[in-house]
């Protein structure tokens, strides 16, 4: 189960909207790496995938860790499967969910924002947790076939220490804030050769508070890449939409595939919202 999740989860944040490797490449490659590889790794993918984004500047770039509270075993409470946004919340028939819990993870929003921090002299800093659990939902498949665009949901949340949580939203407006306009220049696969281009991303908060305690809607937009060597453009991606959300001290990061509108987003984000509550710190 875990090579399996792994192998989705990589699908889910390093491959969407790229063309598709050979699966045995992908399958190596989820086994070397963990589902929460950091931007190096993420970049490093898309430079071989001949994605349309631009690798970072510095591969193998990742946040510098951050020491964990002391905090006594009672701390850490296990956040429940039925916490989570279930198949039934969506719209179309998913496969048993996946998924995994894991301890002390760090929370993240967007892979790319460490890169666009550390390129300007900023520590790339994500919030510590203290429990988290993570689930994927796929597309029903009756053959057993995986693509990109069968990635209905991926969601994550984190429990955060209660001294902590209450200011979650505001340093993350100070993550974004530096990275509303970034320029990216970088080596990108390009009709088979390797090519200097750039492109600039964006980052907004695209609506806030529409669920939970706590909320924002965080849009991330690549205008057209441009082949440094050539002058030819490369057409833009479509942007990808993350709802972040607190109920009490859990904190939820979710994103529905790239084709779905924002206010199917809005309406998982807030049954999402609604779920948390028997598990959250005060509850609802």
């Amino acid at each position: 189960m875990h090579d399996e999740m792994t192998f989705v989860e990589r699908l889910h944040n390093d491959l969407r909207n790229v063309r598709w490797p050979e699966p045995a490449v992908l399958r190596e490659r989820a086994r070397r790496r963990r589902r929460r590889a950091m931007v190096g790794a993420a970049t490093a993918v898309l430079l071989l995938a001949a994605g349309p984004m631009i690798a970072g500047l510095r591969l193998g770039a990742s946040p510098a860790a951050v020491p964990q509270p002391q905090a006594s075993p009672s701390a850490y409470v296990e956040i429940p499967h039925e916490a989570l946004v279930q198949p039934t919340d969506l719209t179309a028939m998913t496969d048993p969910p996946l998924g995994q819990a894991g301890f002390g993870e760090l929370v993240q929003i967007d892979q790319l924002l460490p890169v666009c921090l550390e390129e300007q002299g900023r520590a790339a800093y994500w919030e510590p947790s203290r429990y988290s659990r993570s689930q994927t939902l796929l597309r029903a498949s009756a053959d057993g076939a995986r693509r990109p665009a069968d990635v209905l949901l991926s969601q994550d949340v984190y429990r955060i220490a209660p001294e902590r949580v209450a200011g979650f939203f505001s340093r993350l407006d100070e993550v974004l804030a530096p990275c509303a306009n970034w320029r990216s220049t970088g080596d990108v696969l390009w009709e088979d050769r390797i090519a200097r281009a750039e492109a600039d991303h964006r980052w907004e908060v695209a609506d806030r508070d529409f669920a939970g305690d706590e909320a924002m809607l965080i849009r991330h937009t690549i205008t057209a890449t441009r082949n440094l060597d050539t002058g030819a453009t490369r057409e833009p991606p479509p942007p990808d939409t993350t709802a972040v959300l607190r109920v009490g001290d859990l904190i939820t990061v979710l994103t529905l595939n790239r084709d779905a509108p924002d206010p199917e987003l809005r309406r998982v984000a807030t049954i999402a919202a609604q779920r948390l509550c028997t598990a959250a710190n005060p509850p609802c």
